[in-house]
């Protein structure tokens, strides 16, 4: 199924929310995952924005059964959960990006990574 075209350098948030609401009003994806990627989306943009130079590429893609949300960045760091280690703020973005993704895989891209986040079309358990 076809996904958003590839964006570059510079996306901000509020346009990877318009193209991942593009890409699942064409899907006819229902209002309560719409929220839930819409979420996502923003953790994994701001993330990268903040903590890693931008992004590098963004894509959302319906697959059956689920939509996939892709982020890559130019930094090889990987996300850290809140406390790890515990004089560094943060990390509470990830752990949403993990509780409302069915899952996340992490994986090295040109010098940077590319982060996918699964959200299920229907529900978890």
């Amino acid at each position: 199924m076809p996904g958003t075209p590839r964006r570059e350098a510079g996306l901000r948030c509020e346009d990877a929310r318009l193209i991942a609401r593009d890409v699942l009003s064409a899907h006819h994806v229902g209002t309560a995952l719409v929220d839930d990627v819409l979420l996502v989306v923003s953790e994994l943009v701001s993330n990268a924005v903040r903590h890693a130079g931008g992004v590098t590429d963004f894509r959302v893609r319906c697959l059956p059964g689920s939509v996939a949300v892709e982020v890559s960045d130019g930094s090889t760091a990987r996300p850290s959960l809140p406390g790890t280690p515990v004089d560094v703020p943060g990390g509470f973005g990830w752990l949403l990006v993990n509780r409302i993704a069915d899952r996340t895989e992490i994986r090295p891209d040109h010098g940077g990574k590319t982060i996918t986040a699964f959200l299920p079309l229907t529900p978890v358990g």
